[in-house]
């Protein structure tokens, strides 16, 4: 008893000199004077305890970070509303138009291509500062063609902007980019850009956004008027009316909103209010008391559904005519997450993959994600978002896919290509390293922990091209260059083509290769000669059958010896992997150790089918029986049998060619669509949908690859030029039998 008395004591006497360091008591007191100063401590001394938890040094800081990003489909105005972003918070002193007059171009469009064509190739970082808040930015492309880039900006934000067109609504890349957000769960605020064209309607494209896309979305701002008359907007939050005056609309004056919006004014709130409280219970409940609701209250719940990614708040504005982006930089601010609110998973790789949440605080040991390369003059320039700890400038840190220790020898934040230097930078942060040798989508850390960030979603390549330089001598920066590109660009891939020994580049569309060989004329000032564009056509089995072969070679010396006995059936629809090899042979009859190199030879074979040469996909092989020699049974032997088994069996199984068939989205005049609509069906098309969207008819249709090259041209000589369309890869799906032996035909004179 006196034993456990005298141990509280002592645990009492710590615990009260960990209150009191100061004071140094040669006897410890007794336990009623020990809990005295205990309670003293926690009742009467409520500011000493304030003081120690204090909120550590960089919550405020985080607080007051975003990230976004800027995405839409091509034309809805992103790059000019970053440029007027960038001119509003003093990153510029001019704006530039994208094809300005002035032969300047966007300051966000860095690369002389983007200049010329007026379109957006990479996605281009910058940051910028708002109400003393760090903005920073990503602008995207919106040519399908590019959307790797779409995917690898969203993976490493924390919100978004979707631009929607005024006069063209939701468009197909609109659907992409939205499906890009759902799936990184990324929070967004929609503004709708382009209000002062002919034919504006903001409300006909909100209710597309509610439709097409599913949105629970409502306008929290509402224009005073539209097209040439369009002079301010009306905040619905605040309810205040805002005008933009000046050269370039710098100085927002607030008034009263307009006598005669006042009644439309409070109808549209009633909406706004009525959409948040569906998914805000707090709202809901002071809503449903019919109780006054404060804009403050407002702004709060529409922060929280809109994090919550239940809520999208709706913009307005045009972003040409320097009208609505400011009151769009306070709702990125007021709507859009901070790095902590937003939850980032990695994996751990010492302990079979598991899933682990960051804190996303700079506390935390150092764990960044490499989402972007970029070849400079003085080497590679990687883009980093920090996910948690802090990197400093001169520290090593560790790839944790390759394992190799790296110097941070120059870091610097990136204002489209131009670098600002800086010495260290925390959680939540964007910034770019100069000398990281890595591939993109590697995770680095400081080495104490072993995490890799979850990758990204990288689409099949579908179109390929053969090129070669025109002079011999410039073989070696050619494949510089394709190294480059292939290192930068996950999409974009290079390979050689084992019958004429031709290079051959393949991507997502004829733009993308298009742009890569003029950046290989331009970048490294070597002419590429190129072929016809070719299709990326697969191969695969529609039936099981069985396979017995025996490889025999008898020669001089150790021989050749290996029979290999299974089947190959086709996998179900929708399976994950495109091949399968699974051993289930009992016993004996082939020694385990030759077992990878008969999947070696099956993988091998696979590469390229009987029927016109391309890979073999959806097969699934079986091992059932063997047998070996015990002097003559190599894996050279076994690698042989295995391959010339999958030939024999190949033509059993009832092989049918794939080709990709593409998703076309189709926006024409109705006076052309039957001629438009018949065009598709000679090019074996399949019309999915057709709706009427004012004078225009909008066409669905699912289109064969092959058939589509060159459509352009054709759509404009159908539509007098006023037809436009984009496409993008849907899936690979069968051929017709006159497809299949026209390939066939046309493959056996090469082969031979």
């Amino acid at each position: 008893m006196a034993g456990s008395r005298s141990s509280t004591t002592r645990l009492l006497y710590t615990l009260r000199s960990s209150i009191y360091p100061s004071s140094r008591s040669p006897t410890p007191p007794s336990p009623i004077t020990a809990l005295l100063h205990l309670h003293r401590h926690y009742s009467a001394a409520p500011a000493v305890r304030a003081k120690d938890d204090k909120e550590p040094w960089w919550k405020e800081s985080m607080d007051k970070v975003r990230n976004i990003g800027i995405s839409a489909h091509i034309d809805s105005g992103k790059t000019t509303l970053t440029e007027r972003v960038l001119f509003y918070t003093g990153r510029i002193h001019e704006i530039h138009e994208v094809r300005g007059k002035d032969g300047v171009g966007a300051k966000m469009d860095s690369m002389e291509l983007e200049r010329e064509k007026g379109i957006t190739i990479q996605s281009a970082a910058t940051y910028c500062t708002w109400k003393d808040y760090q903005v920073n930015i990503i602008d995207t492309p919106g040519h399908v063609d590019f959307t790797i880039e779409v995917e690898r900006a969203l993976r490493v934000l924390d919100g978004a902007i979707l631009v929607l067109c005024s006069v063209g609504g939701v468009q197909s890349q609109s659907i992409t980019v939205d499906r890009q957000m759902r799936r990184y769960e990324v929070p967004r605020v929609a503004f709708i850009n382009k209000l002062d064209r002919m034919g504006a309607d903001p409300w006909k494209v909100l209710n597309q956004a509610r439709k097409k896309l599913r949105h629970h979305s409502a306008a929290v701002q509402m224009p005073i008027g539209l097209e040439e008359d369009f002079q301010g907007l009306v905040d619905l939050v605040q309810l205040k009316a805002y005008f933009f005056h000046g050269s370039s609309g710098e100085k927002v004056v607030t008034e009263e909103i307009p006598a005669d919006m006042q009644a439309m004014a409070a109808e549209k709130r009633r909406e706004l209010i009525e959409a948040v409280s569906d998914v805000d219970d707090q709202l809901a409940e002071v809503f449903l008391n019919d109780e006054p609701i404060s804009a403050a209250d407002l702004e709060a719940a529409i922060r929280r559904a809109t994090i919550a990614r239940k809520f999208i708040p709706v913009f307005m504005g045009s972003a040409f005519k320097n009208k609505g982006v400011q009151p769009l930089l306070d709702g990125v601010l007021c709507y859009l997450p901070n790095p902590l609110e937003v939850d980032n998973f990695a994996l751990d790789q010492s302990n079979k993959e598991e899933k682990v949440k960051l804190s996303g605080t700079p506390a935390g040991p150092m764990v960044a994600l490499a989402f972007k390369l970029e070849e400079r003059q003085f080497g590679q320039l990687t883009y980093l978002r920090i996910y948690e700890g802090i990197l400093r400038k001169g520290e090593f840190i560790t790839n944790i896919n390759t394992g190799k220790k790296i110097k941070v020898s120059k870091l610097g934040r990136m204002h489209s290509d131009s670098m600002e230097d800086i010495q260290e930078a925390h959680a939540g942060q964007i910034v770019a390293v100069f000398g990281l040798d890595c591939a993109s989508g590697d995770t680095f850390t400081d080495g104490s922990v072993k995490y890799t960030m979850t990758s990204m979603n990288v689409p099949e390549p579908v179109v390929s091209l053969a090129v070669s330089p025109v002079s011999k001598d410039s073989g070696k920066q050619f494949s510089k260059a394709l190294n480059r590109f292939q290192r930068e660009d996950p999409t974009f891939r290079v390979g050689l083509d084992p019958e004429s020994g031709q290079t051959i580049i393949s991507g997502m569309g004829e733009l993308h290769l298009e742009v890569y060989v003029e950046r290989i004329k331009r970048e490294y000032k070597v002419d590429a000669t190129v072929g016809k564009p070719r299709v990326n056509f697969r191969e695969t089995i529609t039936q099981r059958a069985e396979f017995d072969y025996l490889h025999k070679k008898q020669s001089g010396g150790q021989g050749q010896y290996g029979r290999v006995v299974g089947y190959m059936e086709p996998l179900p629809a929708g399976s994950e992997r495109k091949f399968e090899f699974e051993n289930m042979i009992i016993g004996q009859a082939i020694p385990s150790n030759f077992i990878p190199h008969i999947e070696k030879g099956f993988r091998e074979a696979a590469n390229s089918g009987s029927l016109i040469g391309f890979p073999v996909e959806n097969i699934r092989v079986v091992m059932t029986d063997g047998a070996s020699h015990a002097v003559d049974s190599s894996e050279l032997a076994f690698r042989l049998a295995s391959i010339y088994a999958f030939r024999q069996c190949y033509a059993k199984c009832k092989p049918v060619i794939l080709e990709p068939v593409m998703l076309v989205e189709l926006k024409v005049p109705t006076e052309f669509q039957g001629t438009v609509a018949g065009d598709l069906n000679r090019r074996k098309g399949i019309i999915v949908g057709n709706d009427q969207d004012g004078d225009d008819s909008v066409i669905n249709a699912l289109v064969p690859l092959n058939n589509m090259f060159g459509y352009s041209t054709a759509l404009r000589s159908m539509t007098q030029g006023k037809g436009e369309f984009t496409m993008e890869y849907k899936e690979h799906s069968p051929v017709s039998a006159d497809v299949q032996t026209q390939l066939i035909n046309a493959h056996k004179p090469k082969a031979e």
